[in-house]
């Protein structure tokens, strides 16, 4: 079961695919993008506003969990581990959305630790090395 996080003074620009937080007891790994719902939309009445959050680097991202643990409003979210430096969340969400990566950042999403299996099997196939692309 999923739980929400809202971070304070965390954002997308700020973040390394890979990341490992640690909140309270728990340690989380950021390994890909969300994708703002429908839900939201319905809610705010404004049928573009998913699509704009994303195109305005607004997207957040979703944790793995490495470590279960307790964490409570107001603990703490400190970075423990950046196992890619050089691999920035926001051009992760440039490849994913867009659509425009290097045969580099294909070949180094392949194996790229922390990054959700879904899109390393992703970039496997883009490489002729792998299973189908999420969605097809």
């Amino acid at each position: 079961m999923g739980e929400n996080l809202t971070v304070s003074g965390l954002a997308e620009d700020r973040l390394c695919v890979g990341d490992v937080h640690q909140a309270g007891s728990a340690l989380l790994q950021v390994c890909q993008p969300r994708q703002p719902c429908f839900k939201f939309a319905l809610r705010h009445d404004n049928k573009h506003l998913p699509k704009a959050m994303v195109r305005n680097g607004f997207s957040g991202w979703y944790y793995r969990v490495l470590r279960v643990g307790q964490l409570a409003a107001g603990d703490a979210l400190t970075l423990y581990h950046r196992p890619n430096p050089d691999f920035r969340f926001t051009r992760l969400v440039e490849i994913i959305y867009r659509g425009k990566a290097t045969a580099e950042e294909i070949r180094r999403m392949a194996g790229l630790e922390g990054l959700a299996s879904q899109w390393r099997d992703h970039a496997r196939h883009m490489l002729g090395h792998g299973p189908q692309s999420p969605g097809s």
